[in-house]
Protein backbone atom coordinates (compact mmCIF):
# COMPACT_ATOMS: atom_id res chain seq x y z
CA UNK A 1 0.00 0.00 0.00
CA UNK A 2 0.85 3.42 -0.21
CA UNK A 3 3.23 4.58 2.43
CA UNK A 4 1.88 7.19 5.20
CA UNK A 5 4.11 10.21 5.82
CA UNK A 6 1.07 12.10 8.07
CA UNK A 7 2.45 13.12 11.25
CA UNK A 8 0.06 12.41 13.99
CA UNK A 9 0.11 16.15 15.05
CA UNK A 10 -2.66 16.97 17.90
CA UNK A 11 -1.21 20.52 18.48
CA UNK A 12 -1.11 23.40 16.22
CA UNK A 13 1.25 23.25 13.16
CA UNK A 14 4.55 25.20 14.68
CA UNK A 15 5.31 27.46 12.09
CA UNK A 16 9.58 27.24 11.35
CA UNK A 17 11.46 29.82 9.00
CA UNK A 18 12.62 27.97 6.03
CA UNK A 19 16.23 28.56 5.47
CA UNK A 20 17.72 30.31 2.45
CA UNK A 21 20.09 28.12 -0.06
CA UNK A 22 19.63 24.51 -1.81
CA UNK A 23 20.51 21.37 -0.22
CA UNK A 24 23.87 19.55 -1.48
CA UNK A 25 26.07 21.95 -2.67
CA UNK A 26 28.60 20.94 -4.85
CA UNK A 27 32.63 21.08 -4.43
CA UNK A 28 33.07 22.44 -8.25
CA UNK A 29 31.91 21.67 -11.51
CA UNK A 30 35.61 20.37 -12.12
CA UNK A 31 38.63 19.34 -9.73
CA UNK A 32 40.88 22.19 -9.01
CA UNK A 33 39.13 24.69 -10.57
CA UNK A 34 39.29 28.48 -9.53
CA UNK A 35 35.33 27.65 -9.27
CA UNK A 36 35.27 25.07 -7.44
CA UNK A 37 37.46 25.84 -4.78
CA UNK A 38 35.15 28.98 -3.78
CA UNK A 39 32.82 26.01 -3.83
CA UNK A 40 34.81 24.41 -0.93
CA UNK A 41 35.51 27.32 1.01
CA UNK A 42 31.20 27.92 0.97
CA UNK A 43 30.62 24.79 2.06
CA UNK A 44 33.38 24.82 4.55
CA UNK A 45 31.73 28.29 6.18
CA UNK A 46 27.97 26.71 5.83
CA UNK A 47 28.57 23.90 7.22
CA UNK A 48 31.41 24.27 9.87
CA UNK A 49 30.20 27.73 11.31
CA UNK A 50 26.91 29.44 12.48
CA UNK A 51 27.91 31.74 15.24
CA UNK A 52 31.36 29.59 15.83
CA UNK A 53 28.77 26.86 15.92
CA UNK A 54 29.04 23.59 14.28
CA UNK A 55 26.10 23.04 11.99
CA UNK A 56 24.63 19.87 11.00
CA UNK A 57 22.27 19.74 7.92
CA UNK A 58 18.99 17.61 8.26
CA UNK A 59 17.20 16.84 5.15
CA UNK A 60 13.13 16.73 5.67
CA UNK A 61 10.02 17.63 4.45
CA UNK A 62 7.12 19.67 5.03
CA UNK A 63 8.94 21.90 8.12
CA UNK A 64 6.02 24.48 8.70
CA UNK A 65 3.06 21.59 9.15
CA UNK A 66 4.79 18.99 11.26
CA UNK A 67 5.02 19.75 15.05
CA UNK A 68 7.86 17.46 16.10
CA UNK A 69 10.95 18.76 14.33
CA UNK A 70 12.11 21.75 15.95
CA UNK A 71 11.28 20.51 19.78
CA UNK A 72 13.79 17.33 19.03
CA UNK A 73 15.82 20.25 17.77
CA UNK A 74 15.93 22.44 20.92
CA UNK A 75 16.30 19.47 23.03
CA UNK A 76 19.52 18.11 21.28
CA UNK A 77 21.15 21.62 21.33
CA UNK A 78 20.43 22.43 24.77
CA UNK A 79 22.30 19.52 25.18
CA UNK A 80 24.74 20.56 22.90
CA UNK A 81 24.99 24.23 23.14
CA UNK A 82 27.82 24.33 20.21
CA UNK A 83 25.68 22.82 17.90
CA UNK A 84 23.43 24.32 15.22
CA UNK A 85 20.71 21.73 13.42
CA UNK A 86 19.36 23.39 10.08
CA UNK A 87 16.54 21.51 8.28
CA UNK A 88 16.78 21.21 4.63
CA UNK A 89 13.07 21.22 3.24
CA UNK A 90 12.68 19.06 -0.26
CA UNK A 91 9.22 18.89 -0.14
CA UNK A 92 7.08 15.85 0.35
CA UNK A 93 5.62 15.41 -3.09
CA UNK A 94 8.91 14.02 -4.33
CA UNK A 95 11.14 13.67 -1.54
CA UNK A 96 12.93 10.23 -2.06
CA UNK A 97 13.35 11.15 -5.53
CA UNK A 98 14.57 14.62 -4.66
CA UNK A 99 17.03 13.14 -1.82
CA UNK A 100 18.53 10.16 -4.12
CA UNK A 101 19.28 12.73 -6.56
CA UNK A 102 20.74 15.13 -3.73
CA UNK A 103 23.33 12.27 -2.63
CA UNK A 104 24.15 10.64 -5.68
CA UNK A 105 24.90 14.27 -7.55
CA UNK A 106 28.81 15.74 -7.29
CA UNK A 107 28.31 16.49 -3.57
CA UNK A 108 26.13 16.90 -0.82
CA UNK A 109 26.44 18.36 2.61
CA UNK A 110 24.37 16.62 4.44
CA UNK A 111 24.79 15.30 7.36
CA UNK A 112 21.42 13.53 8.91
CA UNK A 113 18.84 12.15 5.87
CA UNK A 114 15.42 11.13 6.90
CA UNK A 115 14.14 8.29 4.90
CA UNK A 116 10.45 8.00 4.06
CA UNK A 117 9.94 4.56 3.16
CA UNK A 118 11.61 0.96 2.39
CA UNK A 119 11.77 1.30 -1.31
CA UNK A 120 13.88 4.45 -0.53
CA UNK A 121 15.65 3.25 1.77
CA UNK A 122 17.05 0.38 -0.75
CA UNK A 123 17.17 2.75 -3.68
CA UNK A 124 19.65 4.64 -1.46
CA UNK A 125 21.62 1.63 0.50
CA UNK A 126 21.62 -0.26 -3.67
CA UNK A 127 23.14 3.62 -4.66
CA UNK A 128 25.93 3.03 -1.94
CA UNK A 129 24.80 6.76 -0.47
CA UNK A 130 24.44 5.97 3.39
CA UNK A 131 26.59 5.31 5.87
CA UNK A 132 26.51 1.80 7.81
CA UNK A 133 25.73 2.59 11.40
CA UNK A 134 26.61 -0.91 13.04
CA UNK A 135 29.47 0.14 14.69
CA UNK A 136 27.84 3.23 15.82
CA UNK A 137 25.18 1.27 17.44
CA UNK A 138 27.86 -1.03 19.25
CA UNK A 139 30.00 1.55 20.42
CA UNK A 140 26.59 3.08 22.05
CA UNK A 141 25.51 0.34 23.41
CA UNK A 142 22.01 0.72 21.66
CA UNK A 143 19.44 -1.80 22.79
CA UNK A 144 17.44 -2.84 19.19
CA UNK A 145 15.29 -5.04 21.06
CA UNK A 146 13.47 -1.40 21.67
CA UNK A 147 12.37 -1.28 17.85
CA UNK A 148 10.25 -5.01 18.62
CA UNK A 149 12.03 -6.53 15.49
CA UNK A 150 11.70 -3.82 13.04
CA UNK A 151 15.21 -3.11 12.97
CA UNK A 152 15.65 -7.14 11.71
CA UNK A 153 13.30 -6.44 9.18
CA UNK A 154 14.97 -3.83 7.66
CA UNK A 155 18.86 -4.81 7.28
CA UNK A 156 20.31 -5.31 4.15
CA UNK A 157 23.51 -8.15 3.66
CA UNK A 158 23.08 -7.96 7.63
CA UNK A 159 24.20 -4.45 8.02
CA UNK A 160 21.40 -1.27 8.94
CA UNK A 161 21.78 1.53 7.37
CA UNK A 162 19.16 3.36 9.03
CA UNK A 163 17.16 4.03 12.47
CA UNK A 164 13.53 4.25 12.75
CA UNK A 165 12.21 7.09 15.01
CA UNK A 166 8.32 7.25 13.76
CA UNK A 167 6.18 4.61 13.44
CA UNK A 168 2.68 4.32 12.62
CA UNK A 169 0.82 0.95 13.51
CA UNK A 170 -2.50 -0.67 12.65
CA UNK A 171 -5.07 -0.84 14.84
CA UNK A 172 -8.74 -1.97 15.45
CA UNK A 173 -10.90 1.66 15.64
CA UNK A 174 -14.36 1.36 16.24
CA UNK A 175 -17.33 3.24 16.85
CA UNK A 176 -18.66 2.91 21.21
CA UNK A 177 -22.14 4.50 19.88
CA UNK A 178 -23.19 1.02 17.91
CA UNK A 179 -21.71 -1.08 20.46
CA UNK A 180 -23.48 0.57 22.93
CA UNK A 181 -27.01 0.32 20.91
CA UNK A 182 -26.35 -3.36 19.70
CA UNK A 183 -26.01 -4.05 23.69
CA UNK A 184 -22.50 -5.68 22.63
CA UNK A 185 -19.21 -5.65 24.47
CA UNK A 186 -16.66 -3.00 22.92
CA UNK A 187 -13.17 -4.87 21.11
CA UNK A 188 -10.61 -6.56 23.95
CA UNK A 189 -7.04 -5.80 23.31
CA UNK A 190 -6.92 -9.63 22.96
CA UNK A 191 -9.17 -10.99 20.10
CA UNK A 192 -8.37 -14.07 17.85
CA UNK A 193 -9.87 -13.75 14.16
CA UNK A 194 -12.62 -16.23 15.11
CA UNK A 195 -13.95 -14.19 17.97
CA UNK A 196 -13.27 -10.77 16.24
CA UNK A 197 -16.03 -12.28 12.87
CA UNK A 198 -18.07 -12.71 15.35
CA UNK A 199 -18.30 -10.17 16.69
CA UNK A 200 -18.69 -7.92 13.59
CA UNK A 201 -21.38 -10.67 12.85
CA UNK A 202 -23.11 -9.62 16.17
CA UNK A 203 -23.18 -5.65 15.09
CA UNK A 204 -24.38 -5.95 11.82
CA UNK A 205 -27.81 -4.56 10.39
CA UNK A 206 -29.59 -4.64 7.21
CA UNK A 207 -32.37 -2.56 7.76
CA UNK A 208 -33.11 -0.28 4.61
CA UNK A 209 -31.43 3.07 4.72
CA UNK A 210 -30.23 2.28 8.57
CA UNK A 211 -27.46 -0.27 7.61
CA UNK A 212 -24.91 -0.83 10.20
CA UNK A 213 -21.50 -2.64 8.76
CA UNK A 214 -19.90 -4.92 11.95
CA UNK A 215 -16.32 -4.33 9.63
CA UNK A 216 -14.78 -2.12 7.35
CA UNK A 217 -12.10 -3.03 4.99
CA UNK A 218 -10.00 -0.35 2.37
CA UNK A 219 -9.88 -1.12 -0.48
CA UNK A 220 -6.03 -1.38 0.26
CA UNK A 221 -4.66 -4.84 -0.32
CA UNK A 222 -2.87 -4.59 3.18
CA UNK A 223 -6.19 -4.22 4.44
CA UNK A 224 -6.97 -8.11 3.97
CA UNK A 225 -3.58 -9.59 2.57
CA UNK A 226 -1.59 -8.53 5.70
CA UNK A 227 -4.07 -10.18 8.42
CA UNK A 228 -1.60 -13.51 7.47
CA UNK A 229 1.73 -12.32 8.50
CA UNK A 230 0.62 -11.73 11.97
CA UNK A 231 2.43 -15.30 12.99
CA UNK A 232 5.77 -14.16 11.60
CA UNK A 233 5.83 -17.28 9.99
CA UNK A 234 5.55 -16.14 6.56
CA UNK A 235 5.93 -12.44 4.60
CA UNK A 236 4.16 -10.91 1.45
CA UNK A 237 7.30 -11.10 -0.37
CA UNK A 238 8.03 -15.06 -0.39
CA UNK A 239 6.43 -16.00 -3.42
CA UNK A 240 3.95 -18.91 -1.74
CA UNK A 241 0.76 -17.25 -0.36
CA UNK A 242 -1.31 -19.84 0.21
CA UNK A 243 -1.47 -18.71 3.91
CA UNK A 244 -3.80 -15.75 2.88
CA UNK A 245 -6.58 -18.31 2.05
CA UNK A 246 -8.36 -18.22 5.48
CA UNK A 247 -7.85 -14.12 5.55
CA UNK A 248 -9.69 -14.06 2.11
CA UNK A 249 -12.38 -16.28 3.00
CA UNK A 250 -13.37 -14.08 6.23
CA UNK A 251 -13.75 -11.28 4.22
CA UNK A 252 -15.33 -12.75 1.36
CA UNK A 253 -17.69 -14.47 3.15
CA UNK A 254 -18.64 -11.40 5.58
CA UNK A 255 -19.22 -9.32 2.17
CA UNK A 256 -21.30 -11.78 0.86
CA UNK A 257 -23.36 -11.65 4.67
CA UNK A 258 -23.45 -8.01 4.21
CA UNK A 259 -21.37 -7.65 7.11
CA UNK A 260 -18.77 -5.23 5.66
CA UNK A 261 -19.36 -2.75 2.67
CA UNK A 262 -18.94 -4.51 -1.07
CA UNK A 263 -15.50 -4.31 -2.75
CA UNK A 264 -16.55 -3.13 -5.63
CA UNK A 265 -19.12 -0.96 -4.75
CA UNK A 266 -16.15 0.96 -2.78
CA UNK A 267 -13.75 0.72 -5.67
CA UNK A 268 -16.07 2.67 -7.86
CA UNK A 269 -17.25 5.32 -5.46
CA UNK A 270 -13.66 5.87 -4.81
CA UNK A 271 -15.05 5.65 -1.11
CA UNK A 272 -11.86 6.87 1.33
CA UNK A 273 -11.73 5.07 4.81
CA UNK A 274 -12.61 8.31 6.87
CA UNK A 275 -15.55 8.81 5.50
CA UNK A 276 -16.93 5.13 5.76
CA UNK A 277 -16.00 5.85 9.21
CA UNK A 278 -17.38 9.07 9.44
CA UNK A 279 -20.69 7.80 7.79
CA UNK A 280 -21.43 6.90 11.89
CA UNK A 281 -22.59 3.37 10.47
CA UNK A 282 -19.57 1.24 11.07
CA UNK A 283 -18.77 -0.54 14.00
CA UNK A 284 -15.44 -1.62 13.75
CA UNK A 285 -12.37 -0.45 10.92
CA UNK A 286 -8.54 -2.11 10.96
CA UNK A 287 -6.66 0.90 9.71
CA UNK A 288 -2.91 2.28 10.78
CA UNK A 289 -2.45 5.18 13.61
CA UNK A 290 -2.05 7.96 10.97
CA UNK A 291 -5.92 8.34 11.56
CA UNK A 292 -6.16 9.13 14.87
CA UNK A 293 -5.26 12.54 14.20
CA UNK A 294 -7.55 13.42 11.86
CA UNK A 295 -10.29 11.40 13.41
CA UNK A 296 -9.69 13.98 16.16
CA UNK A 297 -9.17 16.87 14.16
CA UNK A 298 -12.46 16.54 11.97
CA UNK A 299 -14.01 15.84 15.36
CA UNK A 300 -12.71 19.01 17.18
CA UNK A 301 -13.63 21.15 13.92
CA UNK A 302 -17.56 19.63 13.95
CA UNK A 303 -16.86 17.97 10.66
CA UNK A 304 -17.69 14.35 11.86
CA UNK A 305 -20.63 14.45 13.80
CA UNK A 306 -21.75 10.53 13.77
CA UNK A 307 -18.22 9.05 15.19
CA UNK A 308 -17.60 10.83 18.62
CA UNK A 309 -17.42 8.42 20.74
CA UNK A 310 -14.73 5.82 19.11
CA UNK A 311 -11.52 4.24 20.58
CA UNK A 312 -8.80 1.94 19.39
CA UNK A 313 -8.10 -1.63 20.15
CA UNK A 314 -5.26 -4.08 19.45
CA UNK A 315 -5.41 -5.99 16.11
CA UNK A 316 -7.19 -9.22 15.96
CA UNK A 317 -4.84 -12.07 15.38
CA UNK A 318 -4.44 -15.89 14.51
CA UNK A 319 -4.76 -18.76 17.18
CA UNK A 320 -1.55 -18.58 19.12
CA UNK A 321 -0.59 -15.28 18.25
CA UNK A 322 0.84 -12.73 21.09
CA UNK A 323 -1.84 -9.83 21.60
CA UNK A 324 -0.52 -6.80 20.06
CA UNK A 325 1.50 -8.11 16.81
CA UNK A 326 0.74 -5.47 14.17
CA UNK A 327 2.50 -4.39 10.68
CA UNK A 328 3.92 -1.34 10.56
CA UNK A 329 5.26 1.59 8.39
CA UNK A 330 8.21 3.31 9.36
CA UNK A 331 10.06 6.63 9.27
CA UNK A 332 13.86 6.54 9.59
CA UNK A 333 17.07 8.26 10.06
CA UNK A 334 20.42 7.92 8.41
CA UNK A 335 23.60 8.82 7.23
CA UNK A 336 25.03 10.20 4.18
CA UNK A 337 28.29 8.28 3.44
CA UNK A 338 29.84 11.83 2.49
CA UNK A 339 28.29 13.76 5.50
CA UNK A 340 30.85 16.04 6.71
CA UNK A 341 30.44 15.49 10.27
CA UNK A 342 28.78 12.03 10.64
CA UNK A 343 29.78 11.39 14.91
CA UNK A 344 27.98 14.53 15.64
CA UNK A 345 25.60 12.74 13.27
CA UNK A 346 24.68 9.80 14.82
CA UNK A 347 24.49 11.30 18.68
CA UNK A 348 21.73 13.61 16.87
CA UNK A 349 20.09 10.16 15.46
CA UNK A 350 20.63 8.35 18.57
CA UNK A 351 18.92 10.96 20.62
CA UNK A 352 15.85 11.34 18.25
CA UNK A 353 15.34 7.13 17.65
CA UNK A 354 15.88 6.41 21.43
CA UNK A 355 13.54 7.22 24.39
CA UNK A 356 14.40 10.81 25.07
CA UNK A 357 13.11 11.90 21.04
CA UNK A 358 10.46 9.13 21.74
CA UNK A 359 9.08 11.18 24.35
CA UNK A 360 9.26 14.25 22.44
CA UNK A 361 7.42 13.15 19.23
CA UNK A 362 5.04 11.60 21.81
CA UNK A 363 4.02 14.76 23.61
CA UNK A 364 3.06 16.48 20.28
CA UNK A 365 0.61 13.37 19.49
CA UNK A 366 3.00 11.76 17.05
CA UNK A 367 3.93 7.75 17.52
CA UNK A 368 7.23 6.96 17.75
CA UNK A 369 9.29 3.63 17.03
CA UNK A 370 9.58 3.17 20.73
CA UNK A 371 6.96 2.80 22.17
CA UNK A 372 6.70 2.77 26.32
CA UNK A 373 3.85 2.73 28.97
CA UNK A 374 5.50 6.46 29.62
CA UNK A 375 5.22 7.08 25.51
CA UNK A 376 2.09 5.86 25.79
CA UNK A 377 0.69 8.13 28.29
CA UNK A 378 1.83 11.11 26.55
CA UNK A 379 0.27 10.21 23.35
CA UNK A 380 -2.97 9.41 24.80
CA UNK A 381 -3.28 12.45 27.04
CA UNK A 382 -3.23 14.37 23.77
CA UNK A 383 -6.63 16.26 23.49
CA UNK A 384 -9.02 14.38 21.56
CA UNK A 385 -7.96 11.05 22.51
CA UNK A 386 -10.47 8.37 24.14
CA UNK A 387 -10.40 9.77 27.98
CA UNK A 388 -10.58 7.09 30.74
CA UNK A 389 -10.51 4.47 28.36
CA UNK A 390 -7.66 1.51 29.19
CA UNK A 391 -8.09 -0.34 26.20
CA UNK A 392 -7.39 2.59 24.03
CA UNK A 393 -4.25 3.87 25.78
CA UNK A 394 -2.92 0.01 26.31
CA UNK A 395 -3.46 -0.38 22.53
CA UNK A 396 -0.61 1.80 21.90
CA UNK A 397 1.74 -0.70 23.16
CA UNK A 398 2.62 -3.64 20.73
CA UNK A 399 4.44 -7.02 21.34
CA UNK A 400 5.96 -7.66 18.03
CA UNK A 401 5.96 -5.20 14.19
CA UNK A 402 6.07 -6.36 10.64
CA UNK A 403 7.00 -4.24 8.10
CA UNK A 404 3.94 -4.22 5.81
CA UNK A 405 6.53 -4.29 2.92
CA UNK A 406 9.87 -5.70 3.53
CA UNK A 407 13.09 -4.86 2.39
CA UNK A 408 13.33 -6.39 -1.02
CA UNK A 409 15.13 -4.60 -3.84
CA UNK A 410 12.43 -6.56 -6.10
CA UNK A 411 9.65 -5.12 -3.70
CA UNK A 412 7.77 -2.82 -6.27
CA UNK A 413 7.37 -5.20 -8.89
CA UNK A 414 5.98 -7.54 -6.20
CA UNK A 415 3.59 -5.16 -4.95
CA UNK A 416 2.22 -4.83 -8.62
CA UNK A 417 1.19 -8.96 -8.96
CA UNK A 418 -0.28 -8.30 -5.06
CA UNK A 419 -2.16 -5.43 -6.06
CA UNK A 420 -4.47 -6.90 -9.13
CA UNK A 421 -4.76 -10.17 -7.80
CA UNK A 422 -6.36 -8.73 -4.72
CA UNK A 423 -8.59 -6.38 -7.41
CA UNK A 424 -9.19 -9.77 -8.65
CA UNK A 425 -10.42 -12.03 -6.10
CA UNK A 426 -11.85 -9.33 -4.02
CA UNK A 427 -14.38 -8.12 -6.94
CA UNK A 428 -15.00 -11.84 -7.62
CA UNK A 429 -13.66 -12.02 -10.75
CA UNK A 430 -10.90 -14.64 -9.60
CA UNK A 431 -11.51 -17.34 -7.02
CA UNK A 432 -9.26 -17.50 -4.08
CA UNK A 433 -7.37 -20.46 -5.09
CA UNK A 434 -6.37 -18.99 -8.69
CA UNK A 435 -5.59 -15.72 -7.03
CA UNK A 436 -3.49 -17.06 -4.85
CA UNK A 437 -2.31 -19.66 -8.04
CA UNK A 438 -1.30 -16.15 -9.84
CA UNK A 439 0.38 -14.46 -7.04
CA UNK A 440 2.43 -17.47 -7.03
CA UNK A 441 3.56 -18.04 -10.56
CA UNK A 442 4.24 -14.33 -10.58
CA UNK A 443 6.23 -13.35 -7.64
CA UNK A 444 7.49 -16.44 -7.93
CA UNK A 445 9.43 -15.91 -11.36
CA UNK A 446 10.09 -12.13 -10.26
CA UNK A 447 12.22 -13.86 -7.31
CA UNK A 448 13.40 -16.50 -9.88
CA UNK A 449 11.84 -19.45 -8.24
Amino acid sequence: MKKRTLSLALACAMVVTSLAGCAGSTKGTTAGSSEGTKEETKQAETTESADGKTVLKWSVWDVSSTTYYQPLIDAFEKEHPDVKIEMVDLGSTDYQTVLATELTGSGSDFDVVTVKDVPGYMTLVNKGVLEPLDSYIQSSNVDLTQYKGLTDQIKVDDKLYEIPFRNDFWVLFYNKDLFDKAGVAYPTNDMTFEQYDALARSLAVDTPGQEVYGAHYHTWRSAVQLFGILDGKNTIIDGKYEFLKPYYEMVLKEQEDGICQDYATLKTSGLHYSGAFAQGNVAMMNMGTWFISTLMEKIRTGEYTDCTNWGIAKYPHAEGVEPGSTLATITSLAIPSNAPHKDLAWEFINFASGKEGAEILAATGTIPAVMNNTVADLVSGADGFPKDDTTSTDALNTSKLYLEMPVNEKSSEIETVLNEAHDAIMTGSMSVDDGIAQMNEKVGAILGQ
